[in-house]
């Protein structure tokens, strides 16, 4: 059965961001998942979650000052420290809201960095965050980001580039994060790539292309692909991160079916 997390970071913008909760559980979802809920103390964002009785699906590690352009800085070799730290944040959030997956952000390389280097740093870090999560059965995932539209000289966007690093960094926790948008931008050929993917896919997110609104206003047929997908056998949460193109309550007609 098809399952769908609200993503609180793009969906119901109009309120504030802890009264999103209560606003996708009116909707119909059952989780929710966000790019950071760092600005608000760990309980408060917890409560919320239960009183929304919504489940976490997933939120990135701190991925940085987004506002000052970060994407993460897992990869850099002049942020270790902050990395390091960084985990235990993450880790408070997670005990705390029941989340059960987290995003590792690599962050974007800059072009006269030396590539190797930034890789070796981040498959140190994916192992150290990787293992201090563990045993909260915690799983991180990566998720190649199109470089053509959104994060211009992020640091993988192709999913054989992931896959190299998570073979690298060779832990049982660390998986995919499957981006339909993202992937049908520097891809295409989804449902061959999900289905051949799909043991080592932790997440997936969709938004329709072009435009990263939600399914029905591009190119993406989901009304096939999201049966087909079910149809493999995938069982975790499907995050909605798209920008409504009117309003999230009245672009929701899609997720009817999959919200009763």
């Amino acid at each position: 059965m098809t399952r769908l997390a609200a993503n609180l970071t793009m969906l119901f913008t109009d309120l504030a961001f802890l009264d999103r909760f209560a606003a996708a559980a009116a909707a119909g979802f059952k989780a929710v998942e966000c790019v950071s809920p760092y600005e608000h103390p760990a309980d408060v964002v917890a409560e919320r979650l239960r009183a929304a009785e919504l489940e976490v699906a997933l939120f990135n590690m701190p991925p940085g000052d987004w506002a000052a352009g970060d994407r993460g800085y897992a990869a850099n070799p002049a942020r270790i420290n902050e990395f390091r730290e960084s985990i235990a944040t993450a880790l408070t959030y997670a005990r705390a809201t029941g989340c059960r997956t987290l995003h590792l952000m690599a962050g974007k390389i800059p072009a006269e960095a030396d590539r190797a280097a930034w890789t070796a740093t981040l498959i140190a870090n994916i192992r150290l965050a990787a293992d201090a999560v563990a045993g909260d059965g915690i799983t991180i995932v990566l998720e190649p980001i199109n470089t053509r539209v959104d994060i211009p000289g992020y640091f993988y966007d192709h999913t054989a580039a992931v896959m190299d690093i998570i073979h690298e960094a060779d832990r049982d926790n660390v998986k995919l994060l499957f981006d339909i948008y993202h992937m049908q931008i520097m891809e295409g050929d989804l449902a061959r790539t999900i289905e051949r993917l799909l043991p080592r896919i932790g997440h997936i997110q969709l938004a329709d292309n072009p435009g990263r609104h939600e399914p029905g206003s591009g190119e993406i047929n989901f009304g096939w692909l999201l049966p087909h997908i079910d149809g493999l056998g995938y069982q975790g949460w499907i995050g909605c991160e798209y920008a409504p193109a009117t309003t999230t309550n009245a672009g929701l007609g899609w997720a009817g079916k999959y919200l009763i």
